[in-house]
């Protein structure tokens, strides 16, 4: 167990086998509500190494750097979109959303001018909200930020959402049936009972969702995040999950028939009761997941 360290702020850190050096102060003050504070706050009991004095994370170490940059000073590092891409990642693992939106910000900024500019703006659709029935469907919006807002019911199907910022958006009845979503942030939104059947999702941020009886079935998921989502209840029939990540999430009652898991992260995963017959399992990590009750016949393992 952690004890008080000798020099009483300073923090050892393996990283999946990169080694960091830093203070309480540098991981607590910043982001006070990230998984980091959580974690060194004092309240929690946190493991370490007892003859090398690290406390090792399960992560990949490669951008942990920029990580503690942006909480010593809060500055966005200048990364390539493929480098963002992976940032986002550790960042939404962290839950660090300040530097969630830092990124953000600047992927919108970088695409003005490369791609067709977002045919409304956040202040036309906060305007079309006022009306009831609201349909977006087939407008392009890609890059604009529609974070926060009630979007519940707005139908956006065929709509292009490329790299859209619906963070703690309340999307709940959302129609995104064969949407362009690929990048889009959903952090924290409420999504449902959204249909996203045949949407394009791909490497999309669903980090503490409620999905809770969404439809995403024949939607693209491939390297989506879902930590720590709520997909109980979802329909999420021969979607496409390969390489996502779920760890953590909520699958409790899902529909998993035909669905692709090849390398999908599933440790922690509360998979009571879900239906998983015949989906092949071979290749998808469920250390720690819970199969109570779920409906595993002809299921390869």
């Amino acid at each position: 167990m952690m004890k008080d360290h000798p020099f009483s702020s300073l923090i050892r850190l393996n990283i999946g086998g990169k080694k960091f050096c830093t203070t309480i102060d540098t991981l607590t003050q910043r982001e006070p509500d990230s998984m980091l504070a959580a974690m060194f706050s004092g309240r929690h009991t946190v493991s370490e190494d007892p003859d090398k004095g690290y406390v090792f994370i399960d992560r990949d170490g490669k951008h942990f750097r920029h990580i503690l940059n942006w909480l010593r000073d809060g500055v966005v590092p200048t990364l390539t979109d493929a480098e963002y891409s992976e940032l986002m990642r550790e960042a939404v693992y962290y839950q660090l959303l300040g530097l969630v939106e830092g990124i953000n910000s600047v992927l919108t900024r970088r695409r003005e001018g490369d791609e067709l500019e977002a045919e409304l703006t956040r202040a036309d659709i906060i305007k079309c909200l006022q009306y009831e029935k609201v349909k977006f469907r087939g407008v392009n919006f890609s890059g604009l930020d529609l974070s926060k807002l009630d979007l519940s019911y707005v139908d956006f199907s065929y709509a292009s959402l490329k790299n859209v910022f619906f963070s703690r958006a309340n999307l709940q009845c959302a129609k995104f049936r064969d949407v362009d979503a690929e990048g889009s942030i959903f952090h924290n939104a409420t999504l449902r009972e959204c249909e996203f059947t045949g949407a394009n999702l791909r490497g999309a941020l669903l980090a503490g969702a409620n999905l809770k009886s969404a439809n995403l079935q024949d939607a693209c998921l491939v390297d989506c995040s879902f930590c720590g989502a709520d997909l109980s209840s979802a329909h999420l029939q021969t979607a496409d999950l390969t390489n996502a990540n779920l760890e953590g999430a909520n699958l409790e009652g899902a529909n998993l028939k035909g669905a692709k898991l090849n390398n999908a992260n599933l440790k922690g995963a509360n998979l009571q009761r879900a239906y998983l017959r015949h989906v092949n399992l071979q290749n998808t990590h469920l250390e720690d997941a819970r199969l109570d009750g779920a409906n595993l016949v002809g299921a390869i393992r």
